[in-house]
């Protein structure tokens, strides 16, 4: 089995904390600030925290350093990862689907990525904006969201060391810093302990098979495993490099960035406009947050301050969406870095213009209707998010692990994880063995047919 012995030309990290503060930055995105908050609201509060956390330790983690070794050990890109390994090319599609899901993903991502700069100016300099309106409006939205990919390029071109490395060395320290700030200020609110109760107290009856789901769900998603990322991530690392336990500090931050990002707006949520139902849905933090910050002293400051966090990281995650595409163009088709991101980058904007459309009624792209294996799509930016940010995430995660664990001896790869990790062995090295080989596949199973509606009414998104 092929080993990574080429890694000239394509770069690699500079050191064991640029790897992990790039990797925690794709992970920590959106998806912890935005997503996983309105998610606790919709699924019961601390119920939700408390499974979300087991699914992470149990199911994201093993996912998480399957990758990472599976990109060290090729030294490549998805699609070269699985053809250098030994993979035929009905295991190659997985790889295929990583480029697509990355490249998709950035397009639209990139559109609520614009919302977020928009709304740092608009909170500085107190100017209130009514977010259905603003959403409708193409004049604002479309160039916000070509500035974000601008951003974007601008990082991928100075390359992993040089570029993505320096860049999450910054970013994220920042994130943390700003996050870390705006969740102490909610929780010493008059009246935020029944915020604080609601989020961190688990009601255990609250707990249902959707709830389970939901947590699983975003567990995956929070993790960016199932993109190719950390297959990406993994090829620029140096072999003496300790997988295991940078993989531990990757789950750690992005868990940590997700339950701060809850504390953020439940305590201020309760404490600011008592009787709100924290089930706000999507349009919590664009529509109700704004309402608190106002409320606050200094809350154009701190309004300001939220929406910079929520563009950093974002930034942190399409850096690594456009890597992926990038990488495989430069190991595959031999082009240079600059015409890669230039061209991918470009693309991307081109395709982010039908979403960006698509919150306008009446539009031909808000009107658009996907029916796919049961699950009723209505939209443009909804019919991509459900195909290339759920549906394609899930079957990715499901050909890697029987890929790794099935189709090639998976000894292999737990040996992979042991260089450079000497206390992975004994019963860590058996336990990952028999998560990637068992739970994992009957886990992700359970999840995709979930999404197909089997175990209730199928995912309905617009």
């Amino acid at each position: 089995m092929a080993v990574n012995t080429d890694t000239e030309g394509r770069g690699q990290w500079g050191s064991s904390l640029g790897f992990i503060m790039a990797a925690a930055g794709s992970a920590v995105g959106l998806g912890n600030i935005w997503r996983f908050p309105y998610l606790t609201g919709e699924n019961g509060g601390g119920a939700f925290v408390f499974v979300y956390a087991i699914c992470v330790l149990l199911i994201g983690l093993p996912l998480l350093l399957n990758e990472i070794a599976l990109g060290r050990k090729s030294g490549k890109n998805p699609i070269g990862a699985i053809r250098e390994t030994g993979g035929n090319k009905f295991w190659q599609l997985a790889g295929v689907l990583c480029i697509l899901v990355c490249f998709c993903v950035l397009s639209y991502y990139s559109v609520i990525a614009g919302w977020t700069i928009g709304y740092i100016f608009t909170e500085l300099i107190n100017i209130p904006i009514d977010f259905e309106e603003f959403q409708d409006t193409p004049m604002y939205v479309i160039p916000l969201c070509f500035v974000f990919i601008l951003m974007t390029i601008g990082v991928v071109l100075g390359g992993i060391s040089g570029g993505i490395e320096k860049a999450a060395k910054f970013l994220m320290p920042v994130l943390f810093i700003i996050i870390i700030f705006i969740a102490g200020r909610a929780v010493t609110l008059e009246g935020a302990s029944a915020g604080i109760e609601y989020y961190l107290y688990p009601d255990f009856s609250k707990i249902t098979t959707k709830v389970i789901l939901q947590a699983l769900g975003q567990a995956f998603f929070s993790m960016s495993v199932g993109w190719g990322l950390m297959i990406t991530f993994g090829s620029y690392l140096p072999r003496k490099s300790n997988i295991v336990a940078s993989s531990g500090w990757i789950a750690g931050m992005d868990s940590m960035v997700a339950l701060l990002g809850g504390l953020m707006v439940f305590p201020a949520l309760f404490a600011l406009l008592p009787g709100k139902d924290p089930a706000g849905g999507p349009a919590l933090v664009f529509e109700v947050l704004p309402l608190v910050f106002d409320a606050m002293p200094g809350g154009n400051f701190i309004g300001a301050m939220f929406f910079l966090l929520l563009l950093v990281a974002a930034l942190t995650s399409s850096i690594s969406m456009l890597e992926v595409p990038v990488s495989y163009f430069i190991d595959e088709k031999k082009w240079s870095r600059k015409k890669a991101a230039w061209t991918i980058g470009i693309a991307a904007m081109a395709l982010s213009v039908p979403s960006a459309l698509s919150s306008i009624e009446g539009n031909f792209f808000n009107s658009m209707t996907l029916n796919f294996l049961g699950n009723t799509q209505i939209g443009f930016f909804g019919i991509m998010d459900f195909l290339f940010g759920t549906f394609a995430v899930v079957v990715i995660c499901m050909m890697l692990a029987l890929y790794t664990g099935w189709a090639k001896k998976i000894s292999d790869f737990a040996d992979e994880l042991s260089e450079g990790s000497p206390a992975f062995k004994g019963i860590l090295r058996k336990s990952w063995i028999f998560f990637i080989k068992w739970v994992c596949p009957i886990v992700i199973g359970l999840v995709l047919l979930d999404l197909i509606g089997v175990f209730g009414t199928p995912q309905e998104g617009g």
